[in-house]
């Protein structure tokens, strides 16, 4: 699905692909993606360990940096945290 994507603080948006994970205990945003449209990352007050579905650790280990956006959708805005992952 397509949804836009507004850095908060400077209010300028990119329209996106989005794939919806109902069964993911987050959102997520690939490392190069959030470099190449400059969003401004933040670090996390307590890195979160990833884990692959069956449970076992995921090899990328830690995440360890958030963006906040403003996710819009059929009319709809939500702001919202999304984790930087590798």
């Amino acid at each position: 699905m397509k949804v836009g994507l507004e850095k908060v603080d400077m209010h300028k948006g990119v329209l996106v692909k989005a794939l919806l994970d109902s069964g993911a205990t987050g959102m997520f945003a690939d490392r190069a993606f959030v470099e190449k449209h400059s969003f401004k990352k933040e670090k996390l007050e307590r890195p979160i360990k990833i884990r692959n579905v069956d449970g076992t650790s995921n090899s990328r280990e830690l995440v360890e940096e958030k963006i906040k956006v403003n996710m819009y959708f059929k009319g709809h805005v939500k702001r919202i945290r999304m984790n930087v992952c590798d």
